[in-house]
């Protein structure tokens, strides 16, 4: 276990935060494709299809690999502590698999004696996760084996923080069903509410990236190392005016100097490719699989929903405030009366929830993009433009529809499988557009 252990915590870091980051970034519009250059362009311009990264799929299944059988071990050897720490990376990377492929095997998934796994529902595979986060966290740990310490890339083996990111995990998976199974969110966390569990308040992240070849953070390894360019990703018009607008000292950090240019306007040769920011990508950014601040927002909306809004303020200030500090900056006066990111205590909930979803969006930047386009899509923030973002009355922070999209202006909702998958697993789903919604998302 101890060998498995971090090739799998490694291996799912480099799915997300490589192959499912660049998309995710793409479309929670942090980024755009450069008009210099092509790399991304079917990313940005929505025609990505069953030959375009297949490799991320299979970069995920193979580390989930590692880690399920981290967790036959575990069960075997009666190993609590490793059997959760390998239950909850099973939730958390297929959690990120189903929310974009709507349907995944899980049951059969990684089991050497299936060769054509049964694909599970997206509303079954919820039910599973949730069901065996529950159980992990119901073993008694007091008669488990040791547990990791080294190997444990995460939390070096610290139990708590590994219970309450499980915790955690169950919070966003109650919460991603607020729209289409209300009861069954308000059950799960009311009873997690008042259950007295803790939530995650540390940072579950890999940290151990070098500014060497192989060993950086695989999105900056992927983009900027491996490519023969580093320019393609470029600031979209969209994060980059809000932060103009605001005055938001983190926008330097995100981006490099320069303008931005309007999403996925890559064929515009007015504008000189020189003059636009690049997006700025470090070496050794950590890998989130949840940040201190996503937990913090995660908590205020739930207490917003669930308990009458008591103390969701102040969670969501102390996110913001996290979010700000990742970048050695106060974001004190942003949250104060009259701060730009003021949480409107006395508003709807329509305007609170506005304000936690767009600041979870913002502090996802740049590789969790994929969580900002769930939320996007389950709760309808960041706002869809009404207008084109060349338009005067474009307002800063609203998503745009692709200058070059090529989906009739629906935005994509899911990635479609590979084609790999289904020539090899008859059990494969057929084919949906990247505009049909999942299951969840009925906005």
């Amino acid at each position: 276990m101890s060998v498995q252990l971090p090739a799998g915590l490694v291996g799912v870091a480099g799915a997300q935060g490589s192959y499912y980051a660049l998309i995710g970034g793409f479309w929670s519009q942090y980024w755009t494709q450069s008009n210099a250059s092509n790399q991304y362009k079917e990313i940005d311009d929505y025609s990505i299809g069953t030959n375009d990264y297949t490799a991320g799929w299979a970069a995920m299944y193979d580390a989930l690999g590692d880690i399920r059988n981290v967790k036959r071990l575990a069960e075997e050897q009666e190993n609590w502590n490793y059997y959760l720490i390998a239950t909850t990376m099973e939730v958390h990377a297929s959690q990120i698999m189903v929310d974009l492929y709507d349907q995944i095997p899980y049951t059969e998934a990684n089991n050497r004696n299936i060769l054509t796994p049964h694909f599970e529902t997206g509303e079954e595979v919820y039910a599973l996760m949730i069901a065996d986060l529950k159980e992990a966290l119901a073993k008694d740990f007091s008669a488990s084996g040791a547990g990791p310490a080294s190997d444990d890339f995460v939390f070096s083996g610290n139990m708590a923080n590994w219970k309450g990111f499980a915790n955690s995990l169950l919070l966003k998976l109650y919460l991603r069903q607020t729209e289409v199974n209300a009861s069954a969110a308000q059950q799960g966390i009311t009873e997690l509410l008042n259950s007295g569990v803790s939530f995650l308040d540390a940072d579950a992240a890999i940290t151990q990236f070098e500014d060497a070849p192989d060993r950086s953070n695989p999105l900056y390894e992927s983009d900027r190392r491996q490519l023969n360019t580093a320019t393609n990703l470029r600031a979209s018009t969209t994060l980059f005016s809000l932060f103009t607008d605001n005055s938001d000292p983190r926008k330097p950090f995100y981006y490099n100097t320069g303008i931005s240019l309007n999403q996925g306007d890559f064929n515009n040769s007015a504008v000189a490719p020189a003059s636009v920011s690049v997006v700025r990508l470090e070496p050794t950014t950590a890998v989130y699989f949840m940040s201190r601040e996503e937990s913090l927002f995660l908590q205020a909306e739930a207490l917003e929903r669930y308990a009458g809004g008591a103390g969701a303020k102040e969670k969501y200030d102390d996110g913001v405030i996290e979010a700000f500090s990742k970048y050695g900056l106060n974001g004190n006066s942003f949250v104060a009366a009259g701060g730009v990111y003021e949480y409107p205590n006395t508003g709807t909930f329509a305007n609170k929830l506005k304000s936690i979803i767009t600041q979870k969006w913002i502090a996802g930047f740049p590789g969790n993009g994929f969580e900002s386009f769930f939320e996007q899509n389950r709760t309808g923030y960041p706002s869809i433009s009404a207008v084109p973002q060349s338009n005067a009355a474009y307002v800063s922070g609203e998503l745009s529809y692709s200058v070059t999209g090529t989906t009739g202006g629906a935005f994509p909702k899911r990635l479609v499988f590979p084609s790999t998958v289904a020539t090899r697993n008859p059990n494969t789903p057929s084919l949906v557009l990247i505009t049909v919604p999942v299951w969840w998302d009925v906005n």
